[in-house]
Order: structure tokens, then sequence, then C-alpha cells
């Protein structure tokens, strides 16, 4: 998994997955761009009806077994897929597969496309596509018709040498059969290979066969899987199966944790006298091996230190330098990724990245390691992935697919401005910061990689770490509003709202980079999810660019039919707006529940009553707690003003899937009271 690309989070906010998701050999991006430019006109013609390339007898054979009952109404099932994986005296590798899969429903059909993946360093020796309709219809594709696909640039991606062999063949319909058959030569830059044999898939028959050379030796280990020990096939090979294979189902699962925190796979690493860079399967040999790959590019410069020296100018403590150096790091350096071969894992040197001012996730985690090393702050890179539970502590691999850095902290220094720190195995203490990311305050780290785990890159020190999570309080909503209710049921008044750390980042990210047109059609859209027939005026926002003050929104609210008459009584809603509901379901549980982020959000809303009405009656006080979350609301008549307050805390970014019945009942109690509403009368 190369950490290079995709991992500038501004894509990452559309779909919270990274760009570079080569996991399953490939780039899905390629995947879905390729069936654009096939669906074109690339196709089998009908002169390959029973071509010169016969339809095995393993794709039939594949084809003509009974499927089990499944679980779920999956798209697709994947039939057969056999690995072999070669090594040869040098320790490069042949990676040979055999793939069957069979399309259940129309949806499915996406899954029919055969691909390959390779780079500068890799080749495609050769790929052979079969497919049988649902009328039994048997196809060969020809190799003319089976195209060569560049990768799409994904968000500040410049260039990248991935490419991929593709085809569309024939037959992708409910019933069909598609079949293909490829080698590859490989040149790993770790010895290590991995096999993921779980997706959301269900996988009937699969195999990984790995052949070594004499005097080669292999160990694995296992994600989210026992450990299973492979069959000696004699002659240096050995073979491991997974034979009905479940499939990973979160399509209408809410709340649902990423698929790549719940794949299984296998990680190989071998070792033997051919090979440059041996690989011991520990979390130490890999970050030794990224030692190797990084020498030379982390140091500093005379301009790197000059510019280091500026910017912590009069500036005497650790945090203020290390911000200063981090802010710049994080504002100025454009992210920007150029990936050919080996380059989708080393960075470029410092003083190139400082020189151009532009780099992707592991140049800009070395220029912050050069330019703190000037001023005397010892760093060190940290791979990570953006998905949170991707990496797996007991599974040492280079499976992540992004780079951020770890600041070390000196002996004995405390400040009230550390948050997201850890302490290794050393005893040593270290500021975690992703300076990709540019909307996450310096001292903090975002949403999607607290409680997750990262590889900290300290040569023979190297180890894995579990990444803080931060306290609900530096991640915060605080809205306020006062309002004067009409006796026909028409609300007035003015809104504050304050959001600090990821909170806030959609609303930097609108405020800062679109027109005044976009800006008011968002927050039109905002209201709109609590009011109808509601208009805003004088829209004024604060602190878009500081990131350690509160984004600051305030406007005024008209609001018609916002308390509605029943017979002589008016109801009126004291939760004005803002919403905090959770999705749930009333299925059993299998999976954990992903909350997204550690928050505290309150509420204070004053409503003055109109004239010649009182209160007859009011909701009743919320409180609940369930460990992981609290929320607590209530709604007082002061004098004339129904006031209405409400704090919800959560404080887990992650609960195991016995805690849902606790979320279920922290979403009813939520929903109740935001829908409650005060029964106002006519009186004195």
């Amino acid at each position: 998994m190369k950490v290079g690309g995709g991992t500038h989070r501004a894509a990452a906010m559309q779909s919270r997955v990274a760009v570079d998701r080569g996991r399953a050999g490939g780039r899905l991006a390629i995947l879905l761009v390729g069936a654009v430019a096939l669906g074109s006109g690339v196709r089998a013609r009908a002169g390959n009806l029973f071509g010169s390339q016969p339809v095995p007898d393993w794709v039939k054979t594949a084809a003509q077994q009974k499927l089990p009952e499944f679980h779920g109404n999956p798209k697709a099932v994947v039939l057969l897929e056999e690995t072999t994986y070669t090594v040869d005296q040098k320790g490069q590798a042949v990676e040979h597969v055999r793939r069957v899969v069979k399309i259940l429903r129309p949806q499915g059909r996406d899954y029919g496309y055969p691909w390959v993946s390779y780079d500068k360093d890799s080749k495609v020796l050769s790929l052979h596509v079969w497919s049988i309709d649902a009328a039994g219809h048997e196809y060969t594709m020809k190799d003319n018709e089976i195209v060569d696909l560049g990768a799409p640039g994904g968000s500040g991606e410049l260039y990248s040498d991935d490419r991929a062999k593709a085809a569309d063949p024939p037959g992708r319909d409910p019933g069909g059969i598609i079949a293909y058959e490829y080698e590859k030569r490989e040149r790993p830059y770790l010895a290590e290979t991995n096999w993921g044999f779980q997706d959301d898939l269900p996988r009937i028959q699969q195999s990984f066969t790995l052949a070594l050379p004499p005097g080669y030796t292999y160990t694995t280990t296992w994600a989210r899987h026992a450990k299973v020990d492979g069959i000696d096939l004699e002659n240096h090979s050995y073979r491991w199966e997974m034979n009905n294979e479940s499939a990973i189902d979160l399509d209408h699962v809410p709340m649902a944790p990423g698929e790549g925190s719940q794949a299984a796979r296998m990680t190989v690493h071998y070792a033997g006298p051919g090979l440059m860079e041996p690989q011991d399967g520990t979390w130490q040999g890999i970050g030794e091996w990224y030692e190797g790959l990084e020498r030379g590019r982390v140091e500093s410069a005379p301009d790197i230190a000059a510019k280091a020296a500026e910017l912590t100018a009069g500036k005497t403590d650790f945090f203020d330098k290390a911000e200063a150096i981090g802010e710049f790091v994080q504002q100025k350096i454009r992210y920007v990724a150029i990936k050919m071969g080996v380059g989708g894992y080393q960075p470029h040197a410092a003083e190139d990245i400082y020189r151009g001012r532009y780099g992707d996730c592991k140049d800009k985690a070395t220029l912050l390691s050069a330019m703190l090393s000037s001023v005397g702050i010892h760093s060190a890179l940290l791979m990570v992935d953006v998905e949170r539970g991707v990496i797996d502590p007991d599974a040492p691999s280079i499976w992540g697919d992004h780079m951020i850095a770890a600041i070390e902290i000196p002996n004995g220094y405390e400040s009230a401005k550390l948050h997201s720190v850890v302490t290794a195995k050393t005893g040593r203490r270290y500021l975690i910061f992703d300076p990709t990311w540019d909307m996450t305050p310096f001292g903090q780290l975002e949403d999607n990689l607290q409680g997750s785990y990262g590889v900290l890159m300290e040569g023979k020190d190297s180890q894995i770490i579990e990444l803080p999570v931060m306290d609900p309080k530096l991640n915060t909503i605080r809205r306020s509003g006062k309002f004067e209710l009409s006796a026909d049921g028409t609300l007035k008044g003015s809104v504050t709202d304050l959001r600090f750390g990821d909170l806030a980042e959609t609303r930097r990210q609108v405020f800062s980079s679109e027109g005044e047109k976009k800006q008011t059609e968002y927050m039109n859209r905002v209201i709109a999810q609590d009011f109808t027939g509601a208009s805003m005026t004088g829209l004024k926002v604060e602190n878009v660019d500081a990131l350690n003050k509160d984004l600051t929104t305030t406007f005024d609210l008209q609001a018609s039919h916002f308390a509605s008459f029943t017979g002589p009584l008016l109801m009126v809603r004291p939760r004005v707006l803002g919403s905090y509901g959770l999705d749930v379901d009333r299925k059993p549980r299998h999976v954990e529940i992903d909350l997204e982020q550690t928050m505290q959000g309150t509420d204070e809303y004053d409503i003055e009553l109109p004239q010649g009405y009182v209160v007859d009656e009011l909701p009743d006080p919320v409180k609940i707690d369930v460990g992981f979350a609290s929320y607590v609301s209530s709604t007082e008549l002061h004098g004339r003003v129904l006031h209405y307050s409400r704090t919800y805390t959560v404080r887990q970014v992650t609960v195991p899937a016995t805690k849902y019945e606790a979320v279920q009942q922290l979403a009813a109690a939520i929903a109740a009271d935001e829908d409650s509403q005060a029964i106002l009368k006519r009186g004195n």
C-alpha cells in the first residue's frame, strides 16, 4: 500500500475514504473510471463467441457449482479465486491469479470488470478474459479488446505511474459469469505480500500459494482472523485455503465502521540470501526498512534552517516553536502528489519540498521534521491509515495509506495546549500532528485518525502506537438564540453559532473557498433542516482561517408557522434548531458502532411568549448517561420567557456491538426531546 497518494483529506471529506486503495490489487478509482471508459464501446464482439481460446475447464467447473444460501442479498459472488505468489532467488516475485465471479443482481455488474494494476516497477505478463452469459453463451476476449488505463488524478495528485489492464466482457448481467487469469511480475520494495481474503462479496473457493526458492523462510501475521498454518506442498511451497468466506455487508448498517476495519487478511514476510531488504515481520523491522528509504531526505539545509529560525524568532516555549513550524507546513506547503515506483513510499528530499513549496503527505511530514530539527526539536514519521481500524496492531505490515508526524516532547515539559499526546514504549512522549490536513488546529488530531493505530518510524525503536482520542471539549458546537413568538405562530430572533475543532471544518471549507452565493445556499440548507418557510438575514462569519479560535456564525431568523394551533392551544418546540439525532435500527448488531468523533454540543434558547398566552404544560427534563455518551436537557419558564438548554457529550469514537442497546436508548431519548412541545394556552 503506497502512502503517497489519496491522503489529502479535502478529497477524503467527500467519501471518508482515501483515493489510494490498492489493497485488492489496484486502485478503486481506476476501476470506476475504467468502467466508464470501457462502456463507450470496447466490448467483445459476437465473432468471439466460442473463440479460438475456449473457456477453460476450471472456469466451467466453478460456474457449475451449487451456491449456498447467503446472508443478506449480495450483488455478486466470487466462485473461485486462486493466487500463487512465486519468489525467485533475487527476491523478485510473480503473482498468478485465477478469478471467477457470478453476477447475482443488476447492481453487481460493476464486479464484472476484470482489471490488473501495475506501475513502472511491475509488469502485467499476461491477461486472459472469458465470460458465460445467463443463457450459457461462452465468450473469449481478444488481446486487442483489453485496454490500458492510466490512473485518474486524485485531489492534489499531479502525476502517478499507476496503470491498469482492464476489460469489459459481455455477459455482465444477472446470472452471468466473468472469469480472468493473469500473471504479473512484482518488484517488492519490502519482502512482504498481503492476501486479502474477505471483502464485500461472499467467496466460495479461494486459496493462496506461496512458492519460495531454496534457503528462504517466511512468517505470517493475521489481521482480524485466527492464525492458520499453511499446507506444506513440498519444494518450498505452501498453501492456505479460506473457503465459504462471508461478505462484509455494511450497506444498510447504521453507524457502520469502515469495511477496511472489518476485512481479514494474511500478511507474509519472507527472508533469504538474495534479498537486499530482508523483513523479520515485526513493526521494528518495518521501521528499520523505512529508515533506509528516508535516510538523507529528512536532513535540514541552510534555507530550511533560515525559515525555521524566522518562524520561531522570539519564541522559547517548545509548543510555540513547534506550532509556528507546524502551521507553516500545514498552511503554506501545497498538497501535490507525484508518484513513481518506490516514490509511493519514499519521500522527496526536504530541501526540494521546501523550494517547490509542495509535496504529498510523507513529503510534508518530512519537511516538518527537517524544519523542527533545525531548531532542536526531534520528530519522526508516523504511518497511519485514513480509515480508522484498518491497521491491526497484531499484524505488522506496510498496509497504511497516509503519513503524519510524531513530534517528540521534551522531558518534563507540560502544557495545557498538549492534547494529541502518546507515550512510546521507550518512555518518550510525542505530539501527534497531521501537517496534510489544514482544518485541524495544531496540537490536535482529526477525528478519523483518533482511536486507531500508527507505525512510529524510529529505526530500532520503531513500534506500533495507539493514537489518542481527543477530549470532547476540544470539538464543540455552542448554539444560542433569543427569539420572540407571535400569537400567529411566527418566530423571530437572532442566532449565534460557535464551532471549534472538526465540527467546524465543513463551515470553514465553505466560507474559505466558496463565493457568497454558495455560502448563503449552504446556510439556507442548514436552516431548512429545522424549519419550513424560514428566512435568514444578516449573515456574518468570523475566524474562518483562525483554527485556534471559535468559528463564529451569527444571523437573524424569521420562521412563519413555527408554533402550531391545536384548538385553543398553541404548540411550540423549545429546541429551536440543531439536531444530535442518531441513526439506529432494531436489528441485531454484529459489528462495532462508529460514533465518528468525540464532541460536546450545547444549546441555549430563549423564546419570549406572545401576549395573552401562558404555559399550560412543559416537556419533562431529560438526563441519560450511557458511559460513552450523555444527554441532558431542560425546559423552564423564566417570567414570560421559555428557556431551553441541553448538553450532548460523546466520549468515545468506537463502541462495541454489545453496547447497541444503549445507543438505541440514547437515540430514543434525543429524538423524543428534540420533538417535544411546550403547550401554551390563553390566559391573563
